[in-house]
């Protein structure tokens, strides 16, 4: 009797509904600094500042938690912006001469940023007819009147144009050439070079009608607009870099290439300025690179400073990034580890204050923001409460923690406190502090746990919009390394001179490579973690208020078990240091487990109700027991054909070749294989079977999607024992009886459970006996086709994932269902399959390798909660391919559910980077510094809702006004609407964010599946690209041609990519 499977007949309507009420994808808020940023902006009668970068987005910052993001449509460099101030708009100058002009509009309650008109300076006739060339009406500078209403635009001709910045139109009969300013200056002057490009465009602080122009070559002019004349002349000689008008308007500053600034008094007299009253180079007397800008601020207090960046000695300091702060006999010359892009100072700008009294320093470096307060003596560094580099050492991993309990949320605050004790105050000292954050406090809080290429780990708190810094864990103490010595030859470099003082915090250096961080997994419960690096090492650490000096136990587990055949050819495993170290306050290491060979750790979980700890590595997987400090299991996973695995990364390129060798005699086999198999009996029998079971189906029954041929993956594949995911559950293994069971998934499709002995606590005791644990193996699957096992999950009776360790023993979570049937889910790159427990008989699959062509990247269960109903949710599966697009199946049935398309397919990189959350949200990494938050749940969203107290009206903008271009996909359909040139908009009210109240099945704990303690760790990491992820973005074009064969209604909608 031939079996046939029908699809269903249409969907069900309440269905559909419901996924409406469930699902919904948005692109939220980005989080971390922005990058490659190229201009800056301040607002100071609102407080708030613009960052524009080199791929044309800008970016507005007030008060922790507002934000607004915009794009220009043209991918330009943005090179210049200006605030109109107190009226919430922005002008932008892109590296193409365009000029655009941004508005904060309000919608609902609420603000967002909106492009409302672009300019582009025309080309100009010339005597003979013909235009002038584009070069020379390349804008340079802009500046915009004290007016408000009027910009001066200077180019490289050296031409002044004159713009209504309301219209953006040019203003008639106003432009100013520079032949008229050289009717102003002595003969002697004018003849020889030209003025050349306007470098500097200052406005007078008392008349708006006055303008300081500064040429390249030194010449500087006050021209009166008014009276269309030039009021005084600054015979320069000097080639000019910056202008700055002092606070009485009766002093000028330049600065200049060859290091040196100059004061200019202002003369009332009509003749001509020859020499300044001051000219000094700084760093002299040998030669000294340009003075790029500088800033001139009076104090009520007396003195001033001198701001400027650049001006260091050509030869002995010219590659370093430096801005000088100068006040009476007090110079301080602040070393960046990157490139200065601009800076401003927030002081006093109200026209009757007779004194600057600068507050603090901003200055944008190209990888970081670096805020100096002015008014405490050493000018400390304020912490930034958002727009921390998060890449301040390179991000290796990165996990999720969410419901974080308050008294280890504080634990954690105060440890941050202690390492960093200007963080308490940098709330009240950071200045830009404008507009005003309308999300409400969130209810629960979430962790952000970034590892690092240094071997740090860094605590972020990820609840709202504002990504901000906590803690940052350091593994480096225990090892030796060398960073002793340079921290000592940079002690003895302050003596010399210039004064230098190391500011920021972007280090991309490692002191050895091996630190870095692999895999980190948390216990929110018992303030207990994990953290695995490079070199194999596996640190258990829990977290203490006060700091102590202590040992660390070191153990070592052997994994290839004294196997024959094996040597590495690696790195060596790091030195620990021995005897009592000190500690401060925050997480302290108790036990160091070694693994060897010492190669990266791929995979670990943590069970600290048990005490117990699983790591893996290319090699195999062992477990050990930290409350008795002992190892408990230990298992090779090696094929014989595995020496690849042995060679560690310092082995690349005979890695690479004899990879590609490989590769050449698999598909040459492949081809002899597949044509015996054309002439095997067996499949001219399938053949046949499949031609009349074709024949046999009526033709107007819809059938499923034809499934594409896998071919089953070789045993023999270069580092298939690599250990992809280790989970822990207490469930049903060998018998009806359940117990604690340790599971390991390999890259070859092998799933190894073992059940453990485990003492069990004294009844209202937290520790458990000293006895050893044992284990003992007590199943093994190997999936057909040998796809890597990417994450495991077990399932109780209700098809519930199980809770957290301490999670029901504690009344936090309700308790799973020991009565009926438990089910292992399994995961792999091509399917996903539930096997019933104890038998391990297949349930239920769904292949989706072969129904979309794409592989399974990261996976997690998740939470999602109904907008229409408070008590009502679902646990589903999320899923990102290699894609990238992201898939939620239902859990136990695997059902497709809805499809979104999230991440191009070529960024790698931001595929390998992805966390889920267990509500429903993910990050991903945009660039190496900056996560972009994504929501899969239409009820859990995280965005921006602010808005800002600006002056100017708003009625000539209302016609402009229309809903969020939020991406708003709903069962995978793109529904958006588009404000004409805008990126980012009003966010809409009526979502709820991430502080709405869960419904009492989100306290089930659904966890992110390939481990059982870090809710939200997904298996891969940011430094995990594969050779198969290169496979995939090579092959991305037969993915496409794969996509097509899809019937019409399944294949992929077309998305609008919002950033």
């Amino acid at each position: 009797m031939m079996k046939f499977r029908f699809r269903r007949q249409g969907a069900d309507p309440q269905r559909e509904k419901l996924k409406q009420e469930l699902f919904a994808f948005h692109k939220t808020v980005e989080h971390g600094f922005p990058n490659q940023p190229s201009a800056l902006a301040f607002d100071p009668e609102l407080r708030i500042m613009a960052i524009g970068t080199r791929s044309g987005a800008v970016k507005i910052y007030g008060a922790p938690g507002v934000e607004f993001t915009g794009l220009h449509r043209d991918a330009a460099t943005v090179t210049q912006m200006h605030f109109l101030p107190g009226q919430g708009r922005l002008l932008t100058l892109l590296d193409d001469s365009s000029l655009h002009l941004w508005e904060i509009i309000h919608h609902n309650g609420c603000a967002h940023l909106e492009e409302a008109l672009s300019f582009q300076l025309p080309s100009r006739p010339g005597f003979d007819g013909a235009s002038t060339p584009s070069s020379l009406t390349r804008i340079t500078v802009v500046l915009l009147m004290a007016a408000g209403n009027t910009a001066a635009l200077g180019t490289e001709g050296g031409s002044i144009y004159f713009l209504d910045v309301t219209t953006l139109a040019l203003l008639e009969r106003q432009t100013l050439s520079p032949d008229e300013v050289l009717r102003s200056v002595p003969d002697d002057y004018r003849c020889g070079k030209a003025l050349g490009p306007v470098e500097s465009l200052q406005g007078h602080l008392r008349d708006p009608t006055k303008i300081l122009i500064g040429y390249s070559r030194g010449l500087l002019v006050i021209w009166n607009q008014a009276a269309q004349c030039v009021d005084h002349v600054f015979l320069g000689n000097q080639q000019l870099e910056s202008l700055c008008w002092g606070r009485n308007s009766g002093t000028i500053i330049s600065s200049h290439s060859d290091g040196s600034y100059a004061i200019w008094p202002m003369d009332t007299s009509g003749s001509p300025t020859l020499q300044p009253s001051v000219a000094t180079i700084p760093y002299g007397p040998f030669p000294c690179k340009a003075i790029n800008k500088i800033l001139w601020r009076n104090c009520e207090s007396g003195g001033h400073f001198i701001i400027f960046s650049g001006g260091m000695p050509r030869a002995s300091y010219g590659d370093r990034h430096c801005v000088s702060v100068l006040r009476a006999e007090t110079l301080v010359t602040l070393d960046f580890t990157s490139r200065i892009i601009d800076f401003f100072t927030v002081h006093s700008t109200r026209p009757e204050d007779e004194f600057d009294d600068p507050q603090a320093l901003a200055v944008l470096l190209e990888e970081e923001l670096v805020v100096l307060d002015l008014q405490t003596p050493g000018w400390p560094s304020v912490p930034a409460p958002y727009l921390a580099p998060l890449h301040s050492s390179a991000i290796t991993c990165s996990a999720h923690v969410a419901n974080v309990p308050a008294k280890l949320w504080a634990r954690i605050v105060s440890a941050g406190e202690q390492q960093s004790p200007q963080l308490i105050s940098s709330a009240s000292s950071w200045p830009i502090t404008g507009g005003r954050n309308l999300a409400q406090e969130p209810s629960q809080r979430g962790l952000l746990l970034t590892g690092h290429e240094d071997g740090t780990v860094r605590f972020w708190d990820a609840s709202g919009v504002a990504l901000r810094p906590l803690y940052k864990l350091s593994t480096a103490g225990l090892f030796q390394t060398d960073c002793e010595h340079t921290d000592s030859l940079g002690q003895a470099a302050e003596d010399d001179w210039p004064p230098f003082r190391k500011v920021g915090c972007f280090d991309p250096y490692s002191d050895d490579p091996r630190l870095g961080v692999q895999k980190v997994a948390l216990c929110k419960y018992t303030a207990q973690m994990v953290v695995a690096g490079t070199a194999g090492q596996v640190l258990v650490l829990e977290l203490s208020d006060v700091p102590t000096e202590q040992a660390v136990s070191v153990a070592s587990v052997d994994l290839l078990q004294d196997r024959e055949g094996f040597t590495w050819k690696g790195h060596e495993r790091l030195s620990p240091r021995t005897g009592p170290l000190p500690w401060p306050a925050g997480f302290q290491p108790r036990v160091l487990v070694q693994c060897l060979p010492p190669a990266a750790v791929t995979a670990v979980t943590l069970h600290a109700e048990w005490s117990l700890v699983a790591f893996g590595t290319s090699h195999g997987f062992g477990l050990f027991d930290y409350q008795c400090k002992s190892p408990v299991l230990a298992r090779c996973t090696l094929h014989p054909n595995d020496s690849l695995a042995m060679e560690g990364p310092l082995s690349r390129v005979k890695s690479l070749k004899k990879s590609l060798r490989q590769s050449f005699r698999r598909i040459r086999k492949s081809r002899v294989s597949g044509k015996k198999r054309v002439a095997n009996a067996n499949s001219k029998l399938q053949e046949a079977n499949a031609q009349l079971a074709e024949q046999a189906c009526p033709h107007d029954v819809e059938m499923t999607p034809v499934q594409r041929r896998i071919e089953p993956r070789s045993a023999d594949d270069s580092l298939s024992g690599v250990v992809r995911c280790l989970y822990f559950a207490d469930t049903f293994l060998r018998d009806a009886h359940h117990g604690p069971t340790m599971w390991a998934g390999t890259n070859s499709g092998s799933v190894f459970a073992y059940a453990l002995e485990v003492p069990a606590a004294v009844a209202g005791g937290e520790k458990r006996p000293e006895r050893a644990v044992e284990a003992v193996l007590g199943k093994e699957v190997q999936l057909m086709h040998r796809a890597p096992v990417v994450a495991i999950a077990v399932l109780d009776g209700r098809g519930r994932p199980l809770p957290e360790p301490y999670e029901a023993s504690r009344d936090l979570a309700q308790a799973p269902d020991m009565q009926g049937g438990h089910a292992v889910l399994i995961a792999s790159e091509e399917q996903f399959k539930v096997f019933t427990l104890p038998k391990v008989s297949a349930k239920t699959k769904f292949k989706l390798t072969a129904h979309e062509g794409c592989r399974v990247r990261k996976v997690a269960l998740a939470t999602f909660a109904s907008v229409a109903c408070e008590d009502y949710a679902e646990t589903c599966l999320a899923c990102l391919t290699n894609l990238g697009d992201v898939h939620v199946f239902s859990v136990p049935g695997l059902r497709p559910q809805v499809q979104y398309s999230c991440i191009r397919k070529e960024d790698i990189s931001g595929i390998a980077s992805c966390v889920f959350t267990r509500h429903g949200q993910g990050f991903y990494l945009i660039s190496p510094s900056e996560f972009e938050r994504f929501s899969l749940s239409a009820r859990n969203i995280t965005e921006p809702l602010c808005s800002l107290d600006i002056s100017w009206p708003r009625d000539a903008t209302q016609a402009r006004v229309q809903e969020s271009p939020k991406l708003s996909q709903a069962n995978g359909n793109p529904s958006i609407i588009l404000a004409p040139q805008s990126r980012d908009g009003s966010p809409d009210p009526a979502h709820k964010g991430a502080d709405t109240p869960e419904p009492p099945e989100a306290t089930l704990s659904p966890m992110s599946i390939d481990s059982a303690t870090s809710a939200d760790t997904t298996l891969d990491t940011t430094g995990d690209v594969t050779v198969e992820d290169v496979k995939d973005f090579l092959g991305s074009e037969e993915s496409e041609r794969n996509l097509r064969n899809l019937t019409e209604d399944e294949a992929p909608t077309c998305t609008i990519l919002i950033k």
